[in-house]
């Protein structure tokens, strides 16, 4: 409709132009042409008025009819657009939903994560509190040996902090029998001198370390030599307990000197694995130390127990005299029923013998009183 005013504007203003045009050209020509030009003129404006108002009737209705059908593929196009950018949408919305949902799972996991992380810092910043005191730290090791110690052995096999006759108390004491006797187990040890070590960067700071743990190492075997291996009393050898793999790795892959020293000081250096193999071992001599001493009253029971059998062989030899016995009644019960058949048999046959013989003799007797008659007709 606004192209429809718009073209009635300009038509407007073009008849408005030629009629100005018009009068200010009979103006210049005079006034003789008279009324009959203006006439002609006006004719003409009104013929040419309604040519306009048809075209301008068809060309509204053409208009009217490009702007229904723009409209109509204005409003499918938008209608397709929306369908489109609805479905993008909720495609959008649900992978936006999918990553909210990891990215809250992987968040949840990352402060659970980071809680453990805090956790375990809490607790390695209160294990070298407890590390960095010695009694603290002595008590570290004792609590570790204990739970070695009573998940391996029987409570009859040990005992802890045992005083000694030298009044020397010893972390732990293995009861095992002559030989080799009790051993002591030291959990204590100089972890110093390794802090040193391991946070050591420069080179004569290494080697201050290493010397002054090497003196701790040497001192420690020896304090452990003299209080607690006592001739008579304990075995010929101790064990010196690390609650480090690490320390146990380190001395044994740099300080050999110091291993070896321990060797010949019968001081066996343990760490938590080695000690549990040793331990295993100790289980296994408590054993064969059981069995050693159950072996007499085992050979009791096996004396007893063959006693038994012989006894039971000899009822057995009885038992088979009377199975024997009644057999051999029985043989001789069988032999009895078969002289008595046979008797019995024999006698049928008399007495039918003697029914023979009775009806021959009857047989005989007729015959012979028949016999003279016979005669004695004969002789008439």
């Amino acid at each position: 409709m606004e192209m429809t005013t718009i073209f009635a504007i300009l038509a407007a203003l073009a008849v408005g132009a030629l009629v100005t045009f018009l009068a200010t050209r009979g103006r210049g020509q005079g006034q003789g042409q008279g009324m009959g030009d203006t006439g002609e003129i006006v004719g003409r404006l009104a013929q040419m008025a309604e040519s306009q108002a048809a075209t301008q009737a068809q060309l509204s209705e053409r208009l009217q009819a490009q702007e229904r059908s723009v409209t109509k593929a204005v409003e499918e196009r938008l209608t397709e657009f929306s369908k489109r950018l609805g479905d993008r949408l909720q495609l959008s919305a649900n992978q936006s939903q999918t990553t909210l949902t990891d990215l809250r799972e992987r968040l949840a996991v990352i402060d659970k994560a980071q809680k453990n992380i805090t956790e375990l810092s809490s607790q390695v910043v209160g294990l070298q509190d407890i590390l960095a005191n010695k009694q603290a730290r002595g008590a570290f090791g004792e609590i570790q040996l204990r739970d070695i110690v009573e998940s391996i052995l029987p409570p009859s096999a040990y005992a802890f902090q045992v005083t000694l006759s030298n009044g020397k108390r010893v972390d732990c004491l293995l009861d095992l029998p002559n030989p080799p006797g009790p051993i002591a187990i030291d959990s204590k040890f100089p972890l110093e001198s390794y802090q040193d070590l391991r946070n050591a960067r420069e080179e004569p700071a290494i080697t201050a370390a290493r010397r002054a743990l090497t003196a701790d190492l040497r001192k420690h075997v020896r304090d452990i030599a003299e209080k607690y291996i006592i001739p008579g009393e304990t075995a010929e050898s101790a064990l010196m307990f690390l609650p480090s793999e690490a320390v146990y790795a380190e001395l044994h892959a740099n300080f050999r000197g110091v291993v070896e020293e321990s060797f010949r000081a019968r001081v066996w250096i343990v760490s938590p694995t080695t000690l549990m193999a040793t331990l295993n071992t100790v289980r296994a001599i408590f054993k064969d130390v059981r069995m050693r001493e159950q072996a007499g009253l085992i050979q009791a029971e096996v004396h007893t127990l063959l006693k038994d059998v012989a006894r039971l062989d000899d009822r057995v030899g009885k038992l088979q005299n009377h199975f024997g016995q009644a057999s051999e009644d029985l043989r001789q019960i069988r032999i009895s029923t078969e002289k008595v058949t046979k008797r019995g048999e024999k006698i049928a046959q008399v007495e039918l013998e003697d029914a023979e013989e009775h009806e021959e003799l009857a047989a005989d007797s007729e015959s012979e009183a028949n016999a003279p008659q016979l005669k004695v007709i004969s002789d008439d």
